[in-house]
């Protein structure tokens, strides 16, 4: 059974997020059709705006409105603490902000280094990093991608870039997650965990 073109183009259109497959997206459009259509203008409207004005900060690439410099880097306090961390997307920003432990400053990737989908340091915006730190204002630069190949291998070519500068370069640990059992840890994160001990 086919519904009406209307219809069908909205089924086949809210399969543009990730993880939304036909039956997720025949099931969100019948909701919104059938009990929350003053919801679903409304998210229409909010879409419409955001694609239009959200772009990145000048500054850090995280999002902001209408190119304007973050709240983050507006702050004069966490710009003085000289610490930058890169991360390779706005999740991983909002995931170190919710533990409210750092007081630094970021940079956002995008990303990863991948030469075999054409992704290299211009389309992570490394230029802009490294005049970042050829400013002087960092004396450490806090390596937070992802413990993937490619998250290391974009590690270790920023870490490079920061050595030629004398700022210190450091990685995030990775280990046993709190909780976790050893017996059920992968051999490889156990190595990390044993290679990255720290005193007690």
């Amino acid at each position: 059974m086919k519904f009406s073109p209307l219809v069908e183009r909205l089924i086949s259109d809210l399969q543009v997020m990730p993880g939304v497959g036909p039956r997720t997206a025949q099931r969100i459009a019948f909701y919104l059709l059938d009990h929350n259509r003053e919801g679903a203008v409304k998210l229409g409207e909010t879409l419409n705006e955001a694609m239009s004005r959200v772009s990145y900060c000048p500054k850090c690439h995280s999002y902001s409105d209408d190119g304007a410099v973050c709240s983050i880097c507006s702050s004069q306090k966490r710009l003085a603490t000289g610490i930058l961390c890169v991360v390779e997307s706005p999740a991983d920003v909002l995931a170190i902000e919710q533990t409210g432990e750092f007081e630094g400053t970021f940079f956002v990737l995008h990303g990863h280094l991948s030469p075999i989908d054409g992704i290299g340091p211009a389309e992570l915006g490394l230029d802009q990093l490294t005049s970042m730190l050829d400013t002087g204002d960092y004396h450490e630069i806090i390596l937070a991608t992802n413990p993937t190949v490619e998250g290391d291998t974009t590690a270790h070519y920023i870490a490079h870039i920061a050595s030629r500068r004398n700022v210190t370069a450091t990685r995030i640990a990775r280990g046993i997650p709190v909780g976790g059992e050893l017996e059920s840890i992968d051999g490889s994160t156990i190595m990390k965990s044993l290679a990255g001990r720290s005193p007690l």
